[in-house]
Formats: structure tokens, sequence, C-alpha cells
């Protein structure tokens, strides 16, 4: 049995592939410098950026740097490979970091396992400035490959090691401009036993520049990925199958997401967006186009009409008004800011509604969002007589629900509606399955319903307060709580205007002090 004096005399080479992203670079480095394991070779290799990589690489004496002609990231990868003198290879992208623990934890669970291809632990989300939105946990199941099949429940390059001998064997395939990783996954799982553990290692920045923005190149790569597994047995087939549904629910579904947010104003931006909508759901292509040809016609009628004409067919903007431009939290306006930011976060959790998913009112986003993964789909609604409800009853008090029932709980919308919330919430932790997630949404800055909620429109939130109740019930370690908003889009709904009188700038731009909705992952414990 390894010491752990042996195993800290082990060298670990971390490769760091980077182009013109200098700077997030230092932070990627200093994670690296930082780990509690000390014998690792850091070596960035600059893929011909034209920023200040080289600068902010040069400024670590103990970090070696090579640059090559622009190549791409499968390139850049395969030449720190072949640089590379540690044992054990680590990939982290520049614009993520490791936890200090991150190389300990993975080397760890090899050197006990030698026979295995790569190790993967567990990751965070944080966003561009580093701040946590979730923490991804995983786990494969017994058979890697046919999970990998059907998800790639690694989700982050970062969170993986790698013995050296397996590069003996495999490369990245410089052909793909995109799930480089995940095709490698799949090809070492589909030859050797991998690993997985649920210790969190590392953190995986979200921003608008990374190349998971880029859905259409996304979905083509994933696709084209899957398209190459040598899939024999039936189980094989059948996991390919849902796999292959699986991402473009998942990519649609944030493509019909991102085209909500861009003025509906008849140009051609998004067509290459709209073109796989046609392609691979068309229901969603439909869907979007009806919206589009609706506010056409009010676009056209606003800019038009000349001002001498009554008011009727010019709707005023809120500056200076006592009433709101709209009572129904621009639904008449082509749906409401809050519905982005819910949407947008669902489809961020998309992974996790999976399994048997209990949505409260009705099922909509399970099945948008959860598509093929969804084994079961159940509803929660407080009238017995509502046709989709399968559980009647009040979430407060449902001694009728059974425990450790439900993978995944969507809760959006809905707790301030609930007098005793914090009573709701144990439920929740109640039913959940162990490892189970409940994703929450609740407004911060919002009207008061005119219609059938006023009367038992009882709470609004902020980000303190629902970080706190849901703690008192979730350790507050599975606890992840994000704001959404600014103060143009909180006072925008206040008045009542819709989503296309924004432009995707400013409905991203966050500003805690202005909360519009916040959301939340709670994930329950599995037993110790």
């Amino acid at each position: 049995m390894n010491t752990p004096d042996d195993i800290a005399a082990i060298p670990v080479s971390v490769i760091i592939p980077c182009f013109n992203h200098g700077h997030y670079l230092a932070e990627a480095i200093e994670s690296v410098l930082n780990q509690q394991h000390p014998n690792v070779e850091v070596i960035v290799v600059d893929d011909g950026s034209t920023d200040d990589t080289s600068l902010v690489a040069g400024s670590y004496p103990g970090v070696r740097y090579i640059r090559q002609a622009n190549q791409g990231l499968s390139a850049a990868r395969n030449r720190g490979i072949a640089q590379a003198s540690g044992q054990y290879l680590v990939f982290l992208d520049s614009d993520d970091l490791l936890l200090p623990k991150g190389i300990t934890a993975n080397l760890r669970c090899l050197v006990k396992n030698r026979w295995a291809g790569f190790v993967s632990g567990a990751h965070r989300k944080v966003t561009a400035s580093g701040q946590v939105i979730e923490e991804t946990t995983d786990p494969p199941g017994a058979l890697p490959y046919l999970t990998l099949l059907q998800r790639n429940y690694i989700g982050m390059h970062g969170a993986v090691m790698y013995p050296r001998w397996i590069f003996d064997s495999f490369r990245y395939d410089t052909s793909l401009k995109a799930c480089e990783d995940y095709d490698l996954y799949l090809k070492i799982a589909e030859k050797h036993p991998v690993l997985y553990h649920r210790e969190c290692i590392a953190c995986y920045r979200i921003h608008p520049a990374g190349m998971s923005a880029n859905i259409p190149l996304m979905l083509d790569s994933v696709l084209t990925v899957l398209a190459r597994q040598p899939v024999s047995s039936r189980e094989e087939i059948q996991s390919l199958r849902k796999g292959r549904s699986n991402w473009i629910d998942y990519y649609c579904g944030k493509l019909y997401c991102q085209l909500g947010a861009v003025s509906f104003n008849g140009s051609p931006r998004g067509a290459p967006e709209l073109a796989l909508l046609r392609k691979y759901r068309k229901d969603l292509y439909l869907k979007f186009l009806k919206r589009r040809w609706t506010m056409n016609i009010k676009t056209f009628v606003k800019r038009n009409v000349p001002a001498s004409l009554p008011k009727l067919f010019r709707k005023p903007t809120p500056t200076g008004r006592l009433r709101p431009v709209s009572t129904q939290f621009g639904y008449d306006r082509g749906g409401p800011l809050d519905r982005y930011y819910i949407e947008n976060f669902l489809q961020l959790q998309a992974l996790h509604i999976q399994g048997v998913v209990l949505e409260i009112g009705d099922n909509e986003y399970t099945l948008r969002f959860g598509g093929q993964r969804v084994s079961k789909s159940e509803v929660l609604h407080v009238d017995g007589n509502h046709p989709k409800a399968t559980w009647t009853g009040d979430l407060s008090n449902a001694p009728h629900l059974p425990d450790n029932r439900f993978d995944c709980i969507i809760l959006t919308q809905t707790l301030h509606l609930i007098y005793h919330y914090q009573d709701a919430l144990t439920t929740c932790c109640r039913i959940l399955r162990p490892g189970g997630k409940l994703l929450l949404t609740v407004p911060g800055i919002t009207p008061i319903d005119h219609g059938e909620w006023e009367s038992s429109w009882y709470w609004s939130f902020t980000e303190w307060s629902v970080t706190r109740m849901l703690s008192e019930v979730f350790p507050p370690e599975k606890v992840v709580v994000e704001t959404y908003g600014n103060v143009l889009i909180a006072s925008a709904f206040l008045y009542g205007l819709g989503l296309p009188e924004f432009n995707q700038q400013q409905l991203d731009y966050r500003d805690p002090h202005f909360p519009v909705t916040i959301a939340a992952v709670a994930e329950k414990p599995h037993v110790s």
C-alpha cells in the first residue's frame, strides 16, 4: 500500500491549453500552483494567441511555456501530452480552476486502481466572476460507458486525471472542433474500466466567450461523436439512441431560450439556430415562429403608426407613469421577463431533471428540459380536478407524499404563494431521494398578481433569505443560490414590459441589489 509520502513523490503534469484567454490564465495557473500535492509540473500550450498569454505564462518562473501556430484545442492538448514528464496527466482549460485538493483526490484513486483508464470527480459551475452557480455530482452507475453514451456525466475536463500509459493508445481527435474530451472519455471507457468519486475538485467557468456557448457547434460535434461509437449490444444501442435524444433536447432547449431573447424585428439574426430547431425540434421551431410573427406585427404598428393617431396604437414608455404599462406580467407584450431567467436556470440544470421528477402545478418544464432522461413525470396540484395532477395537496402539509421518492423536484414561482413556506421546503427534502435535487425559483422584485393569486401572494425573497431558509432544511454546503436581474429589468418588470423589448446584454447583466428572480439548487445528502 502506498503511504502519503509515496503519493506525494509521484509526478503529475497539468497541461493548460490557452487561446486568447490570457485574462483568465493567471487564476488557472495559480490554482495549480496552490495544490496540496507538491510534485506538479505546469505546462501552458499557447495555441497561437494574440493577447497577453505569453506575458502571463512568463510571469511564473516554474511554468513551462510552449507556443504553436493555432491548430485547435485537440492539437494543443496532444502537444502537451508529448512534452509532459508526469506519471499522471490533468488537462485544465485556461478559464477553469482546480480546487486545492483536486490533484490529491484523483491521484489517491488512480494509485489504488492502476488498471483504470481515468478517474473523474465532482465540480462546481461558476460565473465569469467566480460566483458559484451549483456543485455538480453525477455518478455514472455500474456501467460508465453506457452512461456516457446517454450523457456526459463528467461535465468538466479539469475534474479528470489520466495515467500516462493510456496515451500510448489514445490521443485527442484533431478533426473535432468541440466535444473532443467527450470523444476521448467514450473511447477509453469502451476499452477500459474508469472510476468516479464524489469529492468536488474543480471549477468550470461559464461565460459568453466559452466554447460551450456556441450551441450549433456543440450539437453538431456531440452528434458526430455519438455516431462514431462502435455499439453492438442491445444495451449499447438503446443507450446511444437515448443519448442522441438527450443531447438534441438539451441543446435545442438552450437555442429556444437564446432566440427568445433576441430582438423580434424580422432580421435574419439567429438563422443557423432556427435551422437547427427546424431540423431537430420542429415543435420548438414552430412555437418560436409564432412568437416572432406576433411581435413583428406589434413592432410594425409601433414604428409606423403616426403619433397623431389615437394612443390605442402606441404603447407609452414607463417614465413618469403612476400606473404600469401592463398588469399581466408582460404576457401581453411578448412574454414575462422573469421567465427568461427561470428557463435559463432550468436549462443550465437540465441534466439534474432525470429519473422520477415531481413538478408543482404542471409538468411543462419536466418534459421540456428533462426529455428522455425522465423515467416518470408526476405533478402535485392543490386542485384535485386538475387534469395533470398525479398528487393533490398543499406542499406545506403533505404527509401522503412518500419519503425518498423523487430524483428531482421542480418548484418554480410557487413558494411565495405558500404561507408556511419552510414546511414546504421540509416536505421537499423528505420526499427527495438521497442525492436528489430541488430546483427552486422565487420572485425577488416583482409586481403582485391582479388575478387568481392576488389574495395568496404572501412573500417576496432575497438571496440571503433563500440561502438561510434552505440551509435550515438542507446541508448548507449542498445549497447554491443565484440571483438574476438588474435595475433596468427590475423596473421594466414592475411596469409590465415584455421580453422582446430588451436585448440579451440587458437581460444577462446581473446586479444582486436588484434581483428579479432568485434561483437555487439544493441537494439531499446521501446517508453516511
